[in-house]
């Protein structure tokens, strides 16, 4: 009689556990203080400015421009292929 409870209490058990829908977790959304923006670009100041100052702020901003747009780009490459990954399990 006590052998019939224990294969009772384990079957219980074994049933409980058991699942007929398949669980699917989702992939975590972007945290907000990753979707960084790229900071302004640069001004020329005044009316009177020189080439070599133009030319300066030409240089700067393309590369603050280029800089960031690699890192974006880079960034949401990763995440995407990360998610590709985690979903194809």
């Amino acid at each position: 009689m006590k052998k019939f409870y224990v294969l009772l209490l384990t079957l219980g058990l074994l049933a409980g556990c058991s699942t007929v829908v398949p669980v699917m977790a989702k992939f975590p959304p972007i945290p907000e203080h990753l979707l960084e923006k790229c900071p302004q670009l640069r001004m020329i100041d005044g009316d009177s400015t020189t080439m070599s100052q133009f030319t300066k702020t030409v240089v700067i901003n393309y590369s603050t421009y280029y800089e960031c747009a690699i890192k974006n780009d880079a960034w949401i490459e990763w995440y995407q292929i990360q998610k590709n990954i985690y979903e194809s399990k």
